[in-house]
Order: structure tokens, then C-alpha cells, then sequence
């Protein structure tokens, strides 16, 4: 014997309709056929600096296809550090990825977590840009080397 919760039950196909009925309630358009809002800005994400090669450091090879590169973004006011590529290595202690480029000085230090190699269960690793342009990694072990790094969810506040 189950017993029935005293609570209502409401399937996703109803909210789902009621969702898409609210601005029919609200203004009395459909919502497919109703007018877009006011015009989003052209460039709501502006480039600051746009995608510039990152000096990698001894022992750090970018893949072929995915060079390691640096840009600065801004966003609703906040500017952002973002990295992509995908580094081969053999790091088995903290290191220096690369310098970031002179047009890029973080004002402090900023962090993010990328992928690596999953080793032990362990899949991810701390990356810094500091404010000498190091870009640093933090984690790899003897007992557990790091063997590439892939740089392209990377995105951290500046300003």
C-alpha cells in the first residue's frame, strides 16, 4: 500500500503551458508572435583585448590546434580574464604556464580551476595570473603528474 502525498502534483507539461501562457495573460500577445523588447546593445560584451599569444614556459607545449592565448573582456562593467588551449606537460610540482602578454596586467591576483589529465580521480587544477603576468599552476604531485591542461573554461574577474 503507497501513500499519496497530500500535496498537489504538478507535471512539467502544465507549468511548461503556463509559462508560455503568462505573457498572453500579462499583455495579451503570444509570446511567439510578441515584439522583441527594447534593442540589447550591439556589443553587450566588448573585447578589451582581444585573443593574444601567451608565452608559454620551458616544458609547456600548446597543442597544434589550440594555441595557449590570453584575451580581457567586459561585461555589464566587470572585466574579465579568459584563456584558451590545451598544454601538454609533465609537471609533478607547482609551475609557470606562461607570461601573458604586456597588453594584459591584472591589477590582483586572479584563479580559476581548468581540466587536466584525470589521474586518481583527480580532474581538475588551479590556475593563477598574478599581477607579474606568471600564469601559474597549482597541484601537480610526484604521486600524481599532471600530463595536459586544458585552458578554455578559464574566465576570472580582473575588475
Amino acid at each position: 500500500m503507497s501513500e499519496q502525498s497530500s500535496s498537489p502534483s504538478t507535471s512539467r507539461r502544465s507549468l511548461l503551458t503556463a509559462a508560455l501562457a503568462a505573457p498572453v495573460a500579462a499583455v495579451g500577445v503570444p509570446l511567439a508572435t510578441a515584439a522583441p523588447a527594447a534593442a540589447a546593445p550591439v556589443d553587450g560584451c566588448q573585447t578589451v583585448v582581444d585573443w593574444t599569444a601567451v608565452t608559454p614556459a620551458a616544458g609547456i607545449t600548446p597543442e597544434a590546434g589550440a594555441p595557449l592565448q590570453a584575451r580581457v573582456i567586459r561585461l555589464a562593467g566587470t572585466e574579465f580574464l579568459q584563456l584558451r588551449g590545451t598544454l601538454t606537460c609533465n609537471l609533478t610540482a607547482d609551475a609557470t604556464l606562461g607570461t601573458l602578454p604586456s597588453t594584459i596586467v591584472p591589477p590582483k591576483l586572479t584563479r580559476g580551476v581548468v581540466p587536466r589529465n584525470n589521474y586518481q580521480g583527480i580532474n581538475a587544477i588551479r590556475v593563477e595570473a598574478n599581477t607579474a603576468r606568471a600564469l601559474k599552476v597549482y597541484g601537480p604531485q610526484t604521486s600524481n603528474p599532471v600530463t595536459w591542461i586544458q585552458l578554455d573554461s578559464f574566465s576570472s574577474v580582473l575588475r
